[in-house]
């Protein structure tokens, strides 16, 4: 039986240790009784320390930066975050790209990342959709970039999430018409296309690296993403912050 990997990005919530508590009390104990779901929580970093004796999920970094140490007000490092018992790291959100990071910002932070043993989410995906699929190759770019320099050995400690910016529902905030949902066919086209780019640029034994889906999944969505659009996993945002709704997306993904 197929074991899917589950994201719960928290991003800015909630306000509060109590709250962030009782969200990580309920999120663990649903996924205590999951047998086909790995879970990992990436909570903001000032409540990493309450996951450090919780051994029902993963526990994962929303961001890291590209040095060791050193006058860098406002970040942290891959070995802070490898001290509190973090295992994973998301690099290359939308959210983050939207702030300015570049390809080669996150090239930077992958490498440091790897270099202290972080499993890294790398989030890629299009703006917007064209016509003339000018959007393949903008994500075949961010792929190749983020990648670049770096050894396929590596690529075991490698997941790509696959985010249209379209279909996220902070892409509402663009104006109206601009958000739409996504199909389960597409993001199994996107997600054959990264791996295809993957081998192409890298290496034919590359064709293991998981390819996660995030784009506005939810409880009622979750099973057909992962079904038929052949994915490894979810990156999971929003319904991640209410626990009754995320207890029922892992349900219903380990009734697959």
């Amino acid at each position: 039986m197929k074991k899917y990997l589950i994201i719960a990005n928290w991003k800015m919530t909630p306000n509060s240790s109590k709250e962030a508590t009782e969200l990580l009390s309920a999120t663990a104990s649903a996924a205590k009784k999951i047998r086909n779901v790995k879970v990992v929580v990436c909570p903001p970093f000032v409540y990493l320390r309450l996951f450090s004796k919780n051994s029902k999920v993963g526990l994962g970094g929303q961001d890291v930066f590209w040095e060791e140490a050193g006058s860098y007000t406002g970040e942290i490092s891959a070995k802070m975050l490898k001290s509190v018992g973090v295992q994973y790291v998301i690099i290359g959100h939308s959210e983050r790209r939207r702030l300015g990071e570049t390809n080669e910002m996150i090239n930077r932070k992958i490498k440091q990342a790897f270099k202290y043993g972080l499993k890294v989410i790398f989030c890629v995906g299009e703006f917007e959709r064209d016509e003339s699929e000018n959007y393949l190759q903008f994500v075949k770019e961010e792929v190749i970039k983020g990648l670049e320099q770096i050894s396929a050995k590596l690529f075991k400690n490698l997941i790509v999430a696959y985010e249209p910016i379209w279909a996220i529902s902070s892409a509402k905030k663009f104006g109206k018409g601009f958000f739409h949902p996504d199909t389960p066919e597409n993001a199994f086209q996107m997600s054959t296309y990264i791996k295809r780019v993957i081998v192409s640029a890298f290496s034919k034994n590359a064709g293991s690296v998981p390819i996660l889906y995030g784009g506005s999944v939810d409880a009622k969505n979750a099973a057909d993403f992962l079904v038929k659009g052949n994915v490894d996993g979810l990156l999971v945002g929003r319904t991640s912050w209410n626990a009754k709704e995320f207890g029922e997306l892992l349900k219903n993904v380990n009734k697959i």
